[in-house]
C-alpha cells in the first residue's frame, strides 16, 4: 500500500511537469474559422494567460487596423456579464482578459463557448464573435468520499458483485475518467462497465469467498486515471467489513428522474423525491440516500434528505447563470448494499429581468446648425431573459425632435427629426422606454440629456461702460485692485471669456509693468507698490475676448486711482533735528511774555489731512516759560523773563502730522537768556550733548597727537644740540628763570587773574623714567611763582643755553601755530562743542599750550 501512494505522488508530479509543457505549447494554438453574416469563431484553450494572442480580429473581418480608435471600436458582452477577451486598437488583435477557467463557465457541459460582440460606430457595424474553449487536462479525478465502506456477508458467493461509487473528474472527452483499477489482492476483482448514458459502472467482484474468523477487514486501494496527456489519477480506500448475509441490493424506482424547476422558486421548495425499495427485511431492507456525484455549484443549491430522498432547494435559482443541473443518488441499505440513479433538474426561465437600457455613444452636445437625420446617439438594449421574455421594443415618448431608429439586432440609432434651435431651446431631456414581451411585461427607462452647441455670434460685453478702481499706496505687489466682468450669452468655449490688458505706455513704461490681470477670473492686480507722491492715477484698456472661432471681442476703460497714505515724516528745515546739529537762540532778558524767540520751520511731503502739522514741546528746563503755536511752529515766550530763570533752557519740539497712525519728527533748541555772550559763564556747559561726544573725541585725538609730535620734536633738537657741544646732559637746578622774551603777554594772569590757580603745578618728562632725572622745563612752587614784571638774574653761560635753545624753539613754535591755528580758527560754538569738558577761557587757553601743551584742570593732553 505505501509503495502505490509513493509512485502515485511521483506520478503526479511529473503530470504536473507535462501540463506546463502542454500549456506553452497550446499558447500557439489557435484555430479560425470564417461563419456566415460576417461573424467569426475562434478556438483556444482555457486558462491561457492575460494578454494571450486569440487572433487578429481585424484581419480576419477585413476591418481597418488605422480606424479602430477613431470607430471607437470595442467588445461589449450581454448583461453584466465578465468581459473575457478585449481588443488591440494598435494591432486588431483580440487578447485575453481575463482567467478563462471552462468548468467554471460550462461546468460538465462538452460544448463551452464564449459569445460576444465586436461593436463598431462611424458607420454602425456589429460581428458577432464566439469562442469555443478548450479543455485542457488540469483537474484530477476525484472520488465523492475519501473513504469507502462496504459491508458484505461472509456467506457471499464467489462472482457477488458490489457497486462502488465512481470518481468524478472536472474535465472532459478524453481528459475525464478513463480507468479503474485495484491494487492486488486475494479476493476481490475489478469490473468496469459503460452505462447508457456514458457514465461508468463499478464493481467489485468478489473472486475468493470471506472468512470473518479469519479476516474481519479487508482493505483496498481503488485507482482512477483520466485520459489527459500527462494523465491524472486519484484514489481512494475501500474498506470491507465482513458480515452476515444480504442478497438484495436496493433498486430506484427510475434509472433516471427529470423534473423542471422554475427561476427563483423560493428555498425548501421539493424539486423531486427519489425513491429505491430493497427486497430484504430489517436493517437490509433499511435504503439511506446520498449523492454520489454533484458538483460543487449544484451542491451550494440542493439538499438531499438521506432517509425520504426528498431534493429541497436551499439557495437562489438562476436561469440565467446555469439552465441544468445533474447529479447521481446512491441508495444504499444498511449492509452496503447500493444502487444510483441519475436526476436532471431543467430550469425554466421566468420573466424576472426587466430590460436593460446601454448608452453605447452619444454625441453631446449638438450644433444647433444639425440636418434633420442627424446621427446623436447608439442605443443599445438588453434582456437577460428567453425567448419571448427577452424580446424588446424601444420608443420615446415625448414631444421632442428626435427619434429611435431601429439598427442592427438590439441596437438604435437616436436621430434627429428636425432643426434645433439653441436660443429657444438649449437642451432636452429625453426618456426612452425599453419594454419586454413576456407575462406579465417587464420595462424599464432611461433618460439622455442632450445640450445644443451655440455657434460664436456675440461678442462678450462688459457689465459697466468703464471702472474706477482705487488703490492706496504702498500697497503689496500682486494685491488686487479691482475687478471687471463681461458676459457672453454664447454657450462653452464661445461663451468662455479671456481677460488681457491692451498693450500702452503709462509714464513711459509699458502697462505691464504696472498692473496684471487673471485671464480667467478678470481679477487686475498690482504687479508694484505705487507711490502717490510720484503718480496719482492713469488709465489702462482691458480687452475681452471669447474662445469662439473666430473670437469676438471688446475692451473698456479702467480708471485707476492712487490714494495717499500716511508714509512720510515730517522733515524738519529748521532747526535741524535733534542730534544733527547744536542750534543755540539767544533770548534778551528783557523779553516780555509773548515775545517771538524762534520758530520751527517743517513740511511734509504727503497731502491732505497727512500734511497736516502740529507742534507740541514735550521737553522743557522751565514748562511755564515758553510755548509753541500748534501750527504756526512760532515759539514765544509765555511770561516775562524774570532773573530767577536759569540762563540755559532746552527745548525739545515734536512736530506731527494729522495722518492715521500719525508720524512725528522732533529737534531740539538751546536758548541762552542773555543779552551778549560774555556774560555767559562755562559756555562750555550749554554745549554738552552726546550728540558732539564723536566730535569732541576726534578733536582731542587730534590735539594729544599734534601735542605728541610736538614734544618729540623738541626732544630731538634739544638732543641734537647738546651732542654737538659734547655735553651728556643739561641739568636744571631748582626753578630756574625763563626770560620774558618766552613768556607770553599774560602770562602774569595765571597767578591768580585767570580760571587757573597759582597752587597748580606742572610738570613735563621726556620719558617713562626721566622722572628723576633734573631736567624740565618748568617748575612752579606754590608760593614762589615769578611774576610778569620781576626781573631775572642770569648768568653768561645760561644766557648762551637759552640763546640756543630759541633759535630751535621759533621753528617749533611756529609749525605749533600752524596745527594750532586749524583748530582755533573754529567758530566760538564749534570750539565749544569740540570739548565740553575743560576749556579755559581764550588766552590762558592759549598760553598753558603754548608753553607746555598740557591742560592741568582736566588733564586730558590736547
Amino acid at each position: 500500500m505505501h509503495t502505490v501512494v509513493f509512485l502515485e505522488l511521483n506520478s503526479l508530479a511529473f503530470q504536473r511537469f507535462i501540463v506546463s509543457v502542454e500549456m506553452f505549447g497550446l499558447l500557439f494554438f489557435v484555430v479560425m474559422a470564417r461563419a456566415a453574416y460576417g461573424d467569426v469563431s475562434y478556438s483556444f484553450p482555457e486558462e491561457m494567460k492575460r494578454g494571450s494572442v486569440i487572433g487578429n480580429i481585424a484581419k480576419d473581418l477585413g476591418l481597418d487596423v488605422n480606424r479602430l480608435s477613431s470607430r471607437k471600436a470595442r467588445i461589449d458582452t450581454e448583461g453584466n456579464r465578465k468581459r473575457y477577451c478585449d481588443i488591440n486598437l494598435n494591432t486588431g488583435e483580440l487578447t485575453v482578459a481575463e482567467r478563462v477557467d471552462r468548468e467554471g463557465l460550462c461546468n460538465e457541459r462538452i460544448s463551452c463557448s464564449l459569445n460576444f460582440e465586436l461593436v463598431l460606430e462611424h458607420p454602425l457595424e456589429i460581428h458577432r464573435v464566439t469562442i469555443q474553449i478548450q479543455d485542457i487536462n488540469d483537474n484530477t479525478p476525484t472520488f465523492p468520499k475519501e473513504t469507502i465502506k462496504l459491508e458484505i456477508s461472509e456467506n457471499a458467493v464467489k462472482g457477488a458483485r458490489f457497486r462502488v461509487n465512481e470518481a468524478h473528474d472536472a474535465d472532459i472527452g478524453k481528459n475525464g475518467v478513463q480507468s479503474y483499477s485495484i491494487e492486488k489482492n486475494n479476493n476481490f476483482l475489478l469490473s468496469v462497465s459503460t452505462k447508457t448514458d456514458g457514465g461508468k459502472n463499478i464493481e467489485l467482484v468478489l473472486d475468493k469467498e470471506l472468512d470473518r474468523e479469519q479476516q474481519k477487514e479487508v482493505t483496498l486501494i481503488l485507482t482512477a486515471v483520466d485520459g489527459g496527456t500527462p494523465p491524472r489519477s486519484g484514489t481512494v480506500a475501500i474498506h470491507v467489513n465482513v458480515l452476515d448475509a444480504n442478497d438484495n441490493a436496493p433498486v430506484f424506482s427510475q434509472a433516471v428522474y427529470e423534473v423542471s424547476l422554475p427561476e427563483n422558486s423560493p428555498v425548501d421548495t421539493v424539486v423531486v423525491t427519489v425513491i429505491a425499495t430493497d427486497a430484504d427485511e430489517g436493517q437490509n431492507g433499511q435504503v439511506t440516500y446520498e449523492f454520489s456525484r454533484i458538483s460543487g455549484t449544484a451542491k451550494e443549491l440542493f439538499d438531499l434528505n438521506e432517509n425520504s430522498g426528498e431534493i429541497k432547494v436551499k439557495g437562489p435559482i438562476d436561469f440565467e447563470e446555469e439552465v441544468k443541473y445533474e447529479m447521481l443518488i446512491e441508495g444504499k441499505d444498511g449492509s452496503g448494499l447500493s444502487s444510483d440513479t441519475k436526476v436532471i433538474i431543467e430550469i425554466t426561465d421566468v420573466n424576472d429581468n426587466a430590460p436593460i437600457i446601454v448608452i453605447k455613444s452619444l454625441n453631446s452636445p449638438v450644433p444647433e446648425n444639425a440636418l434633420p437625420g442627424t446621427e446623436v446617439g447608439i442605443i443599445n438594449v438588453q434582456d437577460r431573459d428567453s425567448e419571448n421574455n427577452g424580446q424588446v421594443r424601444c420608443s420615446i415618448q415625448q414631444n421632442v425632435p428626435f427619434k429611435l431608429v431601429p439598427s442592427i439586432k438590439n441596437y438604435y440609432s437616436l436621430v434627429t427629426t428636425g432643426e434645433l434651435d439653441r436660443e429657444l431651446l438649449s437642451d432636452y431631456n429625453i426618456t426612452i422606454t425599453a419594454t419586454d414581451e413576456g407575462s406579465p411585461p417587464l420595462s424599464s427607462t432611461k433618460n439622455i440629456h442632450l445640450t445644443v452647441a451655440d455657434v460664436n455670434d456675440n461678442p462678450p460685453v462688459f457689465e459697466e461702460q468703464n471702472y474706477r478702481a482705487h488703490v492706496q499706496e504702498n500697497n503689496k505687489p500682486g494685491s488686487s485692485i479691482c475687478s471687471v466682468s463681461a458676459t457672453d450669452p454664447d454657450w462653452r468655449q464661445n461663451g468662455t471669456v479671456v481677460y488681457s490688458l491692451l498693450s500702452s505706455d503709462v509714464n513711459g513704461a509699458p502697462v505691464s509693468s504696472f498692473l496684471s490681470i487673471n485671464g480667467d477670473t478678470g481679477v487686475i492686480h498690482a504687479v508694484r507698490s505705487f507711490d502717490y507722491e510720484q503718480m496719482k492715477s492713469f488709465k489702462v484698456l482691458v480687452l475681452a475676448r471669447d474662445n469662439g472661432s473666430p473670437p469676438l471681442s471688446s475692451n473698456v476703460t479702467v480708471s485707476v486711482f492712487i490714494s495717499d497714505e500716511n508714509d512720510n515724516s515730517p522733515q524738519i528745515l529748521y532747526p535741524s533735528p535733534e542730534g544733527n546739529s547744536f542750534m543755540t537762540e539767544m533770548v534778551p532778558k528783557a523779553a516780555q511774555a509773548g515775545s517771538l524767540v524762534s520758530k520751527v520751520i517743517a513740511v511734509d511731503a504727503d497731502s491732505g489731512q497727512n500734511a497736516w502739522l502740529s507742534y507740541h514741546i514735550i521737553k522743557a528746563t522751565d514748562a511755564g516759560l515758553f510755548t509753541i503755536g500748534v501750527h504756526s511752529g512760532e515759539i514765544r515766550t509765555q511770561r516775562d523773563i524774570s532773573e530767577s530763570d536759569s540762563m540755559k533752557q532746552n527745548l525739545i519740539v515734536s512736530v506731527r502730522d494729522n495722518g492715521q497712525p500719525s508720524l512725528s519728527a522732533s529737534c531740539a533748541l538751546y536758548l541762552l537768556i542773555s543779552d551778549n555772550l560774555a556774560e555767559v559763564p562755562e559756555l562750555k556747559d550749554m554745549s554738552h550733548d552726546e550728540s558732539s561726544s564723536k566730535l569732541t573725541f576726534y578733536l582731542i585725538i587730534a590735539l594729544v597727537s599734534v601735542s605728541t609730535f610736538f614734544l618729540t620734536f623738541i626732544i630731538i633738537i634739544l638732543a641734537v644740540r647738546f651732542c654737538r657741544r659734547r655735553k651728556p646732559r643739561l641739568l636744571f637746578d631748582g626753578a630756574v628763570a625763563i626770560p620774558s622774551a618766552y613768556l607770553p603777554p599774560n602770562y602774569a594772569e595765571v597767578e591768580g587773574a585767570g580760571t587757573l590757580r597759582s597752587t597748580y603745578n606742572y610738570d613735563a618728562y621726556l620719558t617713562t623714567g626721566s622722572r628723576t632725572s633734573d631736567f624740565k622745563f618748568i617748575r612752579s612752587y606754590n608760593e614762589g611763582t615769578l611774576t610778569a614784571d620781576l626781573t631775572l638774574k642770569k648768568t653768561q653761560s645760561a644766557v648762551d643755553d637759552l640763546e640756543g635753545l630759541d633759535a630751535e624753539m621759533s621753528d617749533a613754535f611756529q609749525m605749533e601755530s600752524e596745527v594750532k591755528e586749524a583748530f582755533i580758527g573754529a567758530s566760538l560754538v564749534d570750539m565749544i562743542s569740540a570739548d565740553t569738558s575743560g576749556l579755559c577761557c581764550g588766552s590762558v587757553q592759549v598760553h598753558v599750550i603754548h608753553l607746555i601743551w598740557i591742560r592741568p584742570v582736566s588733564g586730558i593732553l590736547l
